[in-house]
C-alpha cells in the first residue's frame, strides 16, 4: 500500500484515461506508460467545458483508452461519437482499486481519476471496451427503458389509487379484472362516489359498458351484483375528501395507459427495423416487449459476450460458486443486469404456462424440491445458451434442431 502516488514501471504503450465523471464538473487524469501524470484537470459540464475537454483529449494520438464509472449518457455519447475507446468501471472495482494506493479512506475527484486511468493503465488488456450503438440500438434502447419507467411508474399509481378506493369506494376494485384497466378508470370517473355508484341499474351499465367499447364477457347484471355488494358507506366528509384525488388519480393512470401504448407503437416499428430482431421473436413466447428489451441490453457486438457463460452471468441465471477449504456453497448472483434478469424470468415463466414440454420439465425441477425460482433460473440457464448461440451465428431458433439436439428429460439436470 502506498501513501502517495506510485510513479510504477511501465507496463503498456500508449496515454491511459481516468475520467470521473460528475452532473457538474468532470476530472480527467491523463498517464503515460510508465504511470507519470501528464494531465489532471476539471472541465465543467456545459458546452464549453466539453469542448476544451475534446481538444484535449485530441493531443494525444497514442490515446488507448479512457476508464471511467459509466456506461450510457451524454458524455459517453459524446466521447464515443468522437472517436475515443472508453472502458466501463464498475464502481466496486474502482473502490477496490483505490486501496492498492491508500490504506485511509480518503477520497477526492482527482484522486479517483489517476486510480481510474492507472487501473487501465494495467488491466486494459484483459478488458474489453464499451461498445458504440448503431442509432436503431440506441433508440430502441432509450424507448424501452424509458417503457420501463413509465411502468413503474404506472404501477405505483395504481398502488396509491387502490389504496385510497379501499378508504372510501372499494366497490369499484371489484367489478373489473384489474384497477389499471380503462373501463375501471372510466366507471370511477363516471361515477366517484358510493352514492353516485348505487344508481347504476342493469340498463345503465349496460349504456355504460357500450359507450366506453368494453370487450369483457361479463354481463352487466353480474356487474351491478358485484358493484352492490361491495358498496360500503363512509362519512360524507371523507368521501368528499377522497373524491377529488381518486379522480385526479384515475385520469393520471389513464395518461400512463395512453403513455405506454405510444411507447409500445414505437417499440414495434424500431423491432421491425432492426436486423437482429427477427432472432429474438423466433423464440417461443418471447413477446415484443421482453424481445426489444433483450436486443438493447445485449447490444450489436458479439464480442461483447464471447462465450454464453458471460451472457449467463450478466443476465444473473447462472450461480456463483463460493469454495474455500471444505467449505462450498452455491449462491443468488446478485451482481448482474438486473433489467435483462427480469426479462428472462417473465420470458421462461411465460413459457411454462404456454409450452406444454417446458410445463414438464418446470414440473420436474419442482418435483426434484426446486423452488420456483429455482427451477426459472435453472431453465433460464438453458434457453440464454440457446439464444447466445442463435444470436453469435446470425440464425433465427429452430425447434425440430432444438428437440434433436436436447431431449425434453435433459433439461432440467
Amino acid at each position: 500500500m502506498h501513501n502517495s502516488l506510485p510513479t510504477n514501471s511501465s507496463v503498456g504503450d500508449g496515454v491511459f484515461g481516468g475520467l470521473d465523471w460528475g452532473e457538474q464538473h468532470h476530472q480527467l487524469c491523463l498517464l503515460d506508460g510508465a504511470g507519470q501524470v501528464m494531465h489532471q484537470r476539471r472541465y465543467a459540464h456545459t458546452a464549453d467545458g466539453l469542448e476544451h475537454l475534446e481538444r484535449q483529449l485530441r493531443r494525444h494520438v497514442a490515446l488507448a483508452g479512457i476508464a471511467i464509472e459509466r456506461g450510457e449518457g451524454l458524455l459517453v455519447e459524446r466521447l464515443q461519437a468522437a472517436g475515443h475507446t472508453l472502458y466501463c468501471v464498475s464502481p466496486k472495482i474502482s473502490a477496490r482499486a483505490r486501496e492498492r494506493y491508500r490504506m485511509a479512506p480518503k477520497k477526492d475527484d482527482a484522486f479517483d481519476a489517476f486510480v481510474l486511468a492507472d487501473s487501465l493503465r494495467h488491466e486494459h488488456r484483459h478488458w474489453r471496451p464499451l461498445p458504440a450503438a448503431s442509432p436503431q440500438l440506441a433508440e430502441l434502447r432509450a424507448v424501452i427503458r424509458d417503457r420501463e419507467r413509465v411502468i413503474w411508474n404506472q404501477r405505483d399509481l395504481e398502488n396509491q389509487l387502490r389504496a385510497l378506493l379501499q378508504a372510501y369506494h372499494p366497490a369499484v376494485l371489484h367489478m373489473f379484472s384489474s384497477l389499471d384497466r380503462d373501463i375501471s378508470l372510466a366507471f370511477l370517473r363516471d361515477y366517484p362516489t358510493p352514492e353516485l355508484a348505487r344508481r347504476v341499474g342493469p340498463e345503465r351499465m349496460k349504456a355504460f359498458t357500450g359507450r366506453h367499447g368494453y370487450s369483457g364477457r361479463t354481463r352487466p347484471e353480474v356487474l351491478v351484483e358485484r358493484l352492490r355488494t361491495h358498496l360500503l358507506a363512509v362519512a360524507p366528509g371523507t368521501v368528499a375528501g377522497k373524491e377529488l384525488t381518486a379522480v385526479l388519480f384515475a385520469e393520471q393512470l389513464a395518461l400512463l395507459n395512453d403513455h405506454v401504448r405510444i411507447l409500445n407503437k414505437r417499440v414495434d416499428k424500431l423491432l421491425a427495423t432492426h436486423p437482429d430482431a427477427p432472432i429474438f421473436l423466433s423464440f417461443p413466447c418471447m413477446g415484443r416487449s421482453c424481445a426489444a428489451m433483450l436486443l438493447a441490453e445485449m447490444g450489436e457486438d458479439r464480442d461483447r459476450f464471447p462465450t454464453p457463460d458471460a451472457l449467463l452471468a450478466e443476465t444473473g441465471v447462472a450461480p456463483v460458486t463460493r469454495a474455500s477449504g471444505r467449505s462450498r456453497q452455491v449462491r443468488f448472483r446478485y451482481a448482474a443486469n438486473k433489467r435483462m434478469r427480469h426479462a428472462v424470468d417473465w420470458w421462461v415463466f411465460t413459457m411454462t404456462r404456454e409450452v406444454p414440454w417446458v410445463h414438464d420439465a418446470y414440473e420436474q425441477a419442482r418435483a426434484h424440491k426446486q423452488p420456483h425460482h429455482r427451477a426459472i433460473r435453472g431453465l433460464g440457464a438453458r434457453w440464454v445458451r440457446i439464444l447466445w448461440r442463435c444470436w453469435q451465428d446470425h440464425t433465427n431458433y429452430d425447434p425440430a434442431l432444438h428437440h434433436s439436439a436436447r431431449p425434453e428429460a435433459d433439461l432440467t439436470d
